[in-house]
C-alpha cells in the first residue's frame, strides 16, 4: 500500500523516506511512553510510522538543562533488565541512564509478620535487577529521539474519531486542533493503538474489556529518607495493600555511580479506595504512615513531595487484534502496579511486534496481514497471562485477613528465601528475561 502524504503545519516531524526499507507504514494512536518506544523500535528496523497524540507535546531541545527541577516532585517507573536491554538495542540507553538508578537488591516482607526474603544481584550473578527512572526524563528522551528520527512523523493535538479497514490497509480519521479545527485522514498498512486504559481506538473497533476494581487507590510520589538507599528496593505488604519504596538518583549526577549517597526514593503506597485524601493533603500524616509500615528499614522518612492518586482497576481487552489493528500497552492490559510489571510487559509486547514486522518486511510481505498479527497475539498471551496471574496472586494473597492464609504466605516467604533454585527462576521472571 502506498504512503499517504499529510501536510500538517504543526506536525513535529516531516516524513522522509530516506532510510525506510519498505513503503509500508504503521499508524500509532497514542504518543505516550509505549507509543513512542514502539515507533523507535520500528525505525530501528527501517519501518516508517506516523504517531498521533491527543495532547500537545512540549517544546524541547537537546540543549535543555538536564538537572532535576523538582527534587521531590516526580513520578517514576521501574525498568526491568529486559526493558533496559531493549533500549540498549535501539541505541537509546546511553541517553537515558544518567537519570536511572540501578536496583542491586530487593527486600520483601510483611508488616507485623516473620516472613522475610531478599534477592541480591551478587547471588543471582547479574549487574542489577533493573533501573528506576523519572517518568519526565524518560518521556523527554523518547520524544526527543522520535523528533530527530526521519522515519517517525509526530502529530499532536489529534483526536481520533473513526477507524475504517480495507482489504489492503486501514484509514484513521481524526480532528486536528491546530490554528483551527479540521478533520484529517491517514492511511497505512496497520494501526497500533497505544492510547491508554480508556482507548478510543479499542472502543471504535467495538472491542470489549474485562474489568476488575481492586477497590484500592495508589498514592504515588517521591520521599527523602535520612538513610541512604544503597540501591535497595523494598516491597512491603500491609493490611491496606502492597507498597514499594524504590531507590532514585540524587539531584545531580549518575544514579549508577557508586559514590552517590542516594536519599531520594520513589513510593507507591496502596490504600483502600476513599482514604486517599488524608494521604495527599497532609505530609506529616503520610510520612508517619510510611514510617509505621516500614519501621526502620528505610531509615526515617523526613520529607515528601507532591503526590498523585490513581484508582486501581485491572482492564483487559477481550482481544488484541481486529483485522489490521493491534491493541497494545495499557489499552490491551492495565495492571495493578505491584512488582512494577505493567510497563515492562508492554515493552516486551512492542519489541516482539516490531521484530515480527521486520521479518515480514524482509520476506517482502504485508506487515498488516491479519494472520501475522494473530500470530503476534498468540505469541504474547503466555507472558501476559503469567504476569497478570502473578500480580493478582500477590495483591489478593497478601491482603487476605485469614490467619491461616497469613501464616502460609509467611512460611512461603521464608521458603523462597532459603530453598535453592527458586530465587533464580523468580528473579528472571521479575527481570523480564523469561516470557
Amino acid at each position: 500500500m502506498q504512503n499517504t502524504d499529510v501536510n500538517l503545519s504543526n506536525a513535529k516531524n516531516t516524513f522522509k523516506n530516506t532510510k525506510a526499507i519498505t513503503e509500508q507504514q504503521v499508524l500509532i494512536a497514542g504518543g505516550g511512553h509505549v507509543g513512542l518506544s514502539f515507533a523507535l523500535l520500528l525505525a530501528h528496523h527501517g519501518i516508517a510510522s506516523t504517531l498521533l497524540e491527543k495532547n500537545s507535546y512540549p517544546t524541547i531541545s537537546p540543549n535543555d538543562d538536564s538537572n532535576r527541577s523538582h527534587y521531590l516532585d516526580s513520578r517514576n517507573t521501574a525498568l526491568s533488565r529486559r526493558t533496559v536491554q531493549i533500549y540498549q538495542e535501539i541505541g537509546l540507553w546511553d541517553e537515558l541512564q544518567s537519570h536511572a538508578c540501578r536496583i542491586d537488591a530487593v527486600q520483601i516482607s510483611e508488616q507485623g509478620s516473620f516472613g522475610r526474603a531478599q534477592l541480591n544481584k551478587a547471588e543471582e550473578r547479574v549487574e542489577s535487577f533493573g533501573q528506576v527512572m523519572e517518568n519526565a526524563w524518560l518521556g523527554r528522551k523518547l520524544l526527543l529521539a522520535a523528533q530527530q528520527e526521519p522515519l517517525i512523523t509526530l502529530i499532536d493535538n489529534a483526536n481520533v474519531i473513526a477507524v475504517t479497514q480495507q482489504a489492503d490497509g486501514v484509514t484513521l480519521s481524526f480532528n486536528y486542533y491546530g490554528e483551527e479545527e479540521h478533520e484529517q485522514q491517514l492511511q497505512a498498512s496497520v494501526l497500533v493503538a497505544c492510547d491508554g486504559r480508556d482507548s478510543t481506538v479499542r472502543q471504535l473497533l467495538n472491542i470489549g474489556t474485562t474489568t476488575y476494581d481492586y477497590e484500592q487507590t495508589a498514592i504515588v510520589g517521591v520521599v527523602e529518607t535520612d538513610k541512604a538507599h544503597e540501591h535497595v528496593a523494598i516491597e512491603r505488604f500491609s493490611p491496606a495493600g502492597p507498597l514499594a519504596v524504590l531507590p532514585l538518583t540524587d539531584p545531580d549526577g549518575d544514579g549508577n555511580d557508586d559514590y552517590q549517597n542516594g536519599y531520594r526514593r520513589s513510593v507507591v503506597w496502596v490504600c483502600p479506595k476513599g482514604e486517599e485524601n488524608k494521604y495527599l493533603a497532609d505530609d506529616a500524616h503520610f510520612l508517619a504512615t510510611l514510617q509505621q509500615a516500614f519501621g526502620e528499614r528505610a531509615g526515617k522518612f523526613v520529607a515528601a513531595g507532591r503526590r498523585g492518586a490513581y484508582p486501581l482497576t485491572r482492564v483487559l481487552a477481550d482481544k488484541q487484534v481486529e483485522g489490521r489493528c493491534v491493541i497494545m500497552g495499557n489499552a490491551a492490559h492495565t495492571l495493578h502496579p505491584v512488582a512494577g510489571q505493567g510497563f515492562n510487559l508492554c515493552m516486551r509486547d512492542a519489541h516482539v511486534l516490531a521484530q515480527m514486522m521486520s521479518a515480514q518486511v524482509l520476506k517482502g510481505e504485508d506487515i498488516g496481514n491479519t494472520q501475522l498479527l494473530k500470530r503476534y497475539e498468540k505469541a504474547r498471551l503466555s507472558d501476559q497471562k503469567r504476569v497478570i496471574r502473578f500480580c493478582d496472586a500477590v495483591v489478593h494473597g497478601f491482603t487476605h485477613p485469614n490467619p491461616a492464609i497469613k501464616l502460609a504466605r509467611n512460611v512461603a516467604l521464608v521458603a523462597f528465601d532459603k530453598l535453592p533454585n527458586i530465587k533464580p527462576l523468580v528473579a528472571n521472571y521479575a527481570m523480564g528475561l523469561k516470557s
